[in-house]
């Protein structure tokens, strides 16, 4: 699909979002269903499809280790291992999967190779800025996460009150200025400038490359817009968190619509997610060529459902086609003679057995 065509696409898509979640927000008889019945319906997709998906990948047969290694495997006992990069133990697999999922390891040792027209030279550098970005995107969008718990709990948390006052430490007026949302916005701004902005990318891009950052900038977007811009009912909003957090919903008159575009987008997201590349959060834990030991020279690994296999040797193959190859002038181990000589012999001791 045109790297145009696809865009297109996208920015539709979550057109016709934001104006669902617009009428929905508009109409005070379809309340109860984007505030309600929606957020459930969501929530339950979520729930049974990342489950679903994790219980597939976890029956995906792995009968060999396939881990990417980048070091020198566990051999000799004075050849130094490095642990790290090659892990022989399951501690030492756990380790690495932390620095991958914590600070995202291989995706800080990416390289891009360029090659310069003018003198023909090869080059290959970090892509830094692509890993500080990510990095920026996945936390920004945890400490959002986490920070909307004071919709969902009561009493508040003590841990969500301090992240919610380290977030907001720049006070710049009223209400504060949460940081990560600015930074979420940011990060996935960068994300779809680099989509659009790096040939390659851009040529293999699809609608389901642009759809979901389109969705989160958007969630980002109309969340900024309800704090600091247009006034929503902050009480009524709670009201209705709570009531779906205890499975007693209440739907409060007076919430902005903008409140049920932020809303349905987000179940939307929520909806979309087992089934998109965002399922890369529980495919970490899954990948194979993460989470196994690269110990292929301390054990021998044979696939656990090999079955017998009939073979055919040469001297059957032989025994079987020496007259044909003999016509067709190809070299055998036995003449004709020798063979029926050798038969012979077996025939008579048989015969005196």
């Amino acid at each position: 699909m045109n790297v145009w065509m696809s865009l297109i696409v996208s920015l539709i898509a979550i057109g016709a979002v934001v104006v669902v979640g617009a009428i929905g927000g508009l109409v005070p008889a379809l309340h109860p269903v984007f505030g309600v019945v929606i957020p459930y319906a969501a929530l339950a997709v979520f729930i049974l499809g990342f489950i679903w998906r994790v219980l597939r990948w976890a029956k995906s047969p792995v009968p060999f280790p396939i881990a990417t290694t980048a070091g020198q495997q566990k051999s000799l006992p004075w050849i130094k291992q490095d642990k790290l990069e090659n892990p022989s133990t399951r501690w030492q697999v756990v380790d690495r999967m932390i620095l991958e999922i914590v600070l995202f390891r291989s995706l800080f040792r990416n390289t891009r190779m360029e090659l310069y027209k003018e003198n023909g030279k090869l080059t290959y550098g970090w892509q830094l800025w692509l890993w500080a970005f990510a990095l920026a995107f996945h936390y920004s969008f945890l400490v959002v996460v986490l920070r909307h718990l004071r919709f969902f709990l009561d009493p508040i948390p003590l841990p969500v009150t301090l992240l919610e006052s380290v977030d907001g430490f720049l006070q710049v007026g009223l209400p504060s200025v949460m940081i990560s949302g600015f930074v979420l916005l940011g990060a996935v701004g960068y994300l779809l400038v680099r989509r659009l902005y790096v040939p390659f990318m851009r040529y293999i891009s699809l609608p389901s490359d642009y759809f979901p950052l389109f969705l989160i900038a958007s969630i980002a977007a109309t969340g900024i817009l309800m704090r600091y811009v247009v006034r929503v009912d902050v009480v009524g909003v709670r009201e209705l968190t709570l009531g779906i957090a205890t499975l007693n919903p209440v739907v409060p008159d007076g919430i902005n619509f903008l409140f049920y575009i932020h809303l349905f987008l987000v179940c939307v997201l929520l909806a979309y997610f087992p089934f998109s590349k965002l399922m890369h959060l529980g495919g970490i834990f899954m990948s194979p060529t993460r989470n196994l030991r690269g110990n292929s020279r301390e054990f021998r690994h044979v696939n656990p459902w090999n079955y017998p296999v009939k073979t055919h040797t040469y001297d059957e193959y032989e025994e079987e086609f020496r007259d044909r190859m003999i016509e067709a002038g190809l070299p055998v181990e036995k003449q004709p003679a020798e063979s029926g000589s050798a038969t012979d012999t077996e025939s008579a001791e048989d015969s005196a057995e």
